[in-house]
């Protein structure tokens, strides 16, 4: 039986098709499916819809629920589509005409977006606490081989010197912009869509303000038809900032291919963090780099995705929606699983000294000896000629020193700002009042 179900059931087929994988990825919502019902029962009850008692005995029985979800002792019954069922059916059976009337001002469009929200917040605070750490370790290497120089390139052609000092603390702060865009979609997220009910709101003298309060949303989505349009929105917009994420990582995880290639041979990983090959015994192969790279190009196509399965839809809830969670819920833990490894490798990278001493490497210093005849009094382009003929004749000479003492150069790195940076942008995620709301619900 169906919530929705009256005297005529679907066919076997099409109730297959239209639930797909809803009934294995609802677990995900599970915990806020009941964590929505809470706030919501509290709300009824204020305006009168339910009785003290009634609100007592549904309130234990969802708390009974949550733990067994919390304790993974929850699952949906054979026959029943969806998590927001399996709570009603479990109360309805439980508590008889008190569970019935749980879903009294709301419809399952909008404790859909609502579950989802509440997810997805959590997912944003778990991403937000993967991506600190590792910018807190990119930091610390940063400061451990910022004397270290390396070859920087355009063009993928030897340029000018740089240093693992630039390049730790280039990804560094490339996070800190990825988390000014998770940011943005936090703010879209966090906005209570509760009481919109279908998408055109209800008769019922419904609180709706009480329930973002007991939720610990910053605020509404106010208007009615907006809080379902919202569907589909908020998933891009998360999807974005994911991708974000990802291209940084996907970057970065190139470089490192290519630095650990002999031909490079600018780092090293112990052998246990590498793989060989089944027949050639020298191999030591960047695989964890190159998934880090697969799954993050894979993810920085989900905004896409998600923009064509919503793409030209009218106002209003349409089940295209249920497929979004088909592709951003795996991608979220992709990208979460990718932070992780990418720590591991670069607790434990090793950076190969004295890398510019090669010889073919002399030309990276042109600019550096241009720059000298510069500040003695020469012009810029009679300097450049210069050093260019220099290069053609075969004469051109260097000492490999490096002067550079300007702001977010090899020898003023600004780590402290770049650090500074990313607690202002953190301190922004206001998941302590989210947290505490949350639990007070629970008490």
């Amino acid at each position: 039986m169906k919530l929705w179900q009256k005297n005529t059931e679907s066919l076997k087929e099409v109730e297959t098709f239209t639930v797909g994988k809803d009934r294995k990825l609802d677990m995900f919502l599970a915990p806020f499916d009941v964590l929505g019902s809470l706030a919501h029962i509290k709300m009824l009850e204020k305006v009168g819809l339910l009785t003290e008692e009634e609100l007592a005995e549904l309130e234990k029985a969802l708390k009974d629920i949550y733990a067994d979800i919390i304790a993974e002792k929850f699952q949906l019954d054979q026959g029943v589509e969806d998590i927001h069922s399996q709570v009603e059916f479990i109360l309805t059976k439980k508590l008889g005409d008190s569970g019935k009337k749980i879903h009294s001002a709301r419809s399952r469009n909008d404790q859909v977006i609502l579950d989802l929200k509440l997810f997805l917040r959590n997912e944003i605070e778990q991403l937000v606490h993967e991506v600190n750490a590792f910018f807190d370790l990119l930091l610390q290497q940063c400061e451990k081989f910022k004397d270290h120089l390396l070859p920087g390139y355009t063009h993928l052609q030897l340029a000018m010197p740089s240093s693992f000092g630039l390049w730790f603390g280039a990804y560094a702060e490339s996070l800190v912009d990825d988390l000014i865009t998770l940011h943005a979609s936090w703010e879209v997220v966090n906005k209570n869509p509760l009481g919109s009910a279908a998408g055109f709101g209800s008769s019922f003298p419904i609180n709706r303000k009480y329930t973002t309060q007991l939720l610990g949303f910053d605020d509404l989505n106010y208007n009615v038809v907006y809080a379902q349009m919202s569907r589909g929105k908020t998933e891009r917009v998360l999807s974005q900032s994911l991708a974000n994420i990802a291209s940084t990582l996907a970057r970065m995880s190139m470089d490192a291919c290519l630095y650990l290639n002999q031909n490079f041979g600018f780092i090293s990983f112990p052998d246990e963090l590498t793989t060989g090959s089944s027949i050639m015994p020298h191999k030591k192969n960047p695989d964890v780099f190159e998934l880090i790279r697969g799954h993050c190009n894979r993810i920085q196509a989900l905004p896409n995705e998600i923009m064509m399965m919503t793409t030209n839809l009218p106002s209003g809830y349409h089940r295209d929606f249920q497929l979004l969670k088909e592709h951003l819920f795996p991608a979220i833990k992709n990208l979460k699983d990718c932070l992780r490894m990418a720590t591991l490798m670069f607790e434990n990278i090793d950076v190969k000294k004295d890398i510019l001493s090669d010889e073919k490497y002399k030309y990276l210093f042109t600019v550096e000896e241009m720059n000298k005849l510069v500040l003695e009094g020469m012009p810029l382009r009679d300097a450049y000629k210069k050093i260019g003929a220099d290069v053609e004749a075969g004469i051109f000479e260097t000492e490999k020193k490096l002067n550079h003492s300007h702001e977010g150069s090899i020898g003023n790195l600004q780590n402290e700002e770049i650090k500074r940076m990313m607690e202002n942008i953190i301190n922004r995620f206001n998941f302590k009042a989210v947290n505490d709301a949350l639990q007070k619900l629970l008490q």
